[in-house]
């Protein structure tokens, strides 16, 4: 299976797609000044203890207040708030947490406010994004996340990831890592580790360690709630997390993302360098390589997937449900019982594939269509648990109910990805009314003019839907030439499927869009 990451900067988000043979599985949009993501370690304040909840509400700087619940404390809850309480005492030097006496960890069935206080100063990171009207999941258990491993800090204990197929190795793995790792930190060892050498988990651990480390200082200076330790951007978590040596290719529109990604890469996979390539084409990216058109077809309220079935999303407050529909397809002269078979196993990869584009979270229902034989209930069971395998989010699958309704849930630590695939026509902005397509040309010959006599660009990019750009350039004496031997400037002209007919936007020499 070939895999390739495309990354498209804009100044007000970066859109990062997956692509796996040629199919959009995974798409992630990070706004420019995105705050609270799910790694982020803030200073946070206490401000109201819910005894009936056994927890609390804290103060991270978010306009709601971040819910932190007792389980999510951790058992070395004491030893993190004593360490955080004399780290931020004046008089006291921060000291290296492996050269501190850990105290008891906490009891699992105590109560939250034998542990906290209005007004206390926490040390917390975020479990979960903000979603909808709530504020972020926090946990006090943190953790600190590599390619291979997962610092936990004031824990003891090593775990090995259960996906490393052979026992021998995770053995190898978890003596190793208890030989190297200092005193008073845990460690989380992930698949990726899997067949590493000492030398490169022995670099890492170092590195995660000083990461740490380096915070400490910092949480003197931070006047609460302030953010205290940052995750990677949306970009480097998103690689640290799905990288594998099979990408092919990972291409990025933007030269400064261009190299912080060249430099991770050259830092965990030096041979795969090569890999990263700076996209510098005048077509859209995304355009240019059909993800803009698969994104139009895939985030709508119906998607179909194979030999015209289909199936519908809706979302509510609860739950998402997912109802699989036959379509064309009940035309084909098979019984009821093996058309319905076969579309609900085609029906399996495609809403695996959507939960893991959509990010869709929380309680899923699916609709599958009716089947009388268990036996094919169990297939479809079966089939969903392997099609899901791929995706890396926790999730749960029930087996079907006697009515075909499966049950899954799949944890939410972000809001759920919402494109409105309808769009207001770019021509009458939604009136209903176009002025005469017979003085489309002029009009652009007209912007043409004022682009250069008054604003004196010297060259322009004009990007069109294909049938007027064809009619721009048809001929040797096409109307583009004749605007060339004119004004004596360079004109381009690229057409972008998706723009509607009597749609054209200009850029400068900068790749800019000039706004009239």
């Amino acid at each position: 299976m070939s895999s390739e990451l495309f990354i498209n900067v804009n100044p007000s988000e970066v859109v990062i797609a997956l692509i796996e043979d040629k199919r959009l599985v995974e798409l992630t949009r990070e706004n420019s000044g995105t705050k609270f993501a799910v790694g982020d370690i803030f200073l946070g304040k206490v401000k109201k203890i819910m005894p009936g909840l056994n927890a609390t509400f804290v103060d991270v700087g978010h306009e709601k207040d971040a819910f932190l619940h007792y389980l999510d404390m951790g058992p070395q809850f004491a030893t993190l708030n004593k360490f955080v309480q004399n780290t931020l005492s004046r008089k006291a030097k921060v000291t290296a947490i492996s050269k501190i006496t850990p105290d008891p960890d906490i009891d699992k069935n105590g109560k939250i406010a034998q542990q906290l206080k209005p007004g206390q100063n926490i040390l917390v990171q975020i479990a979960k994004e903000p979603i909808s009207t709530k504020g972020p999941r926090l946990t006090s258990e943190l953790s600190i996340a590599g390619r291979n491993m997962v610092l936990v800090p004031f824990g003891d204990k090593v775990s090995v990831s259960q996906k490393i197929k052979t026992a021998e190795e995770r053995n190898r793995l978890k003596k190793l890592i208890q030989s190297i790792k200092p005193r008073n930190y845990g460690v989380i060892v992930r698949t990726a580790s899997e067949g590493k050498m000492v030398a490169e988990l022995d670099q890492e651990l170092k590195r995660l360690v000083s990461k740490w480390e380096s915070m400490l200082p910092k949480l003197k200076k931070v006047n609460p709630p302030g953010l205290v330790l940052g995750e990677l951007s949306r970009t480097s978590a998103l690689l640290r997390d799905i990288y594998t040596p099979d990408f092919s290719n990972i291409y990025i529109d933007d030269y400064t993302v261009y190299e912080e990604v060249l430099e991770y890469i050259t830092n965990i996979a030096p041979d795969k360098k090569k890999t990263v390539k700076f996209y510098d084409k005048s077509a859209p990216m995304f355009d240019a390589n059909g993800i803009d058109k698969q994104i139009k077809a895939l985030f709508g309220k119906t998607v179909t997937f194979k030999s015209g079935a289909y199936i519908i999303i809706e979302h509510t407050e609860a739950f998402h449900v997912i109802d699989v529909n036959s379509g064309n397809r009940a035309k084909i002269a098979n019984d009821q019982e093996t058309n319905a078979l076969e579309v609900n196993l085609a029906a399996c990869d495609e809403i695996a594939r959507q939960l893991r584009l959509r990010d869709m979270g929380g309680i899923i229902v699916i609709d599958f269509i009716d089947m009388q034989d268990n036996d094919n209930r169990q297939k479809v069971y079966l089939k969903m648990k392997e099609v899901m395998a791929a995706d890396r989010t926790k999730h749960h699958i029930l087996p079907l109910s006697k009515f075909c309704l499966m049950q899954i849930t799949r944890q939410r630590v972000r809001p759920e990805q919402n494109i409105d695939t309808a769009e207001v026509c770019p021509v009458c902005k939604g009136t209903g009314k176009v002025s005469a397509t017979i003085l489309f040309t002029d009009e652009i010959a007209s912007k043409v003019d004022y682009i250069f006599s008054d604003l004196n660009h010297k060259k322009i990019e004009i990007r069109l839907h294909p049938y007027v750009a064809a009619f721009l350039t048809k001929g040797f004496f096409s109307i583009v030439r004749k605007w060339r031997w004119k004004y004596k400037k360079k004109i381009e002209i690229v057409a972008i499927d998706k723009m509607a007919l009597l749609e054209v936007r200009f850029f400068d020499a900068a790749m800019e869009e000039i706004i009239f």
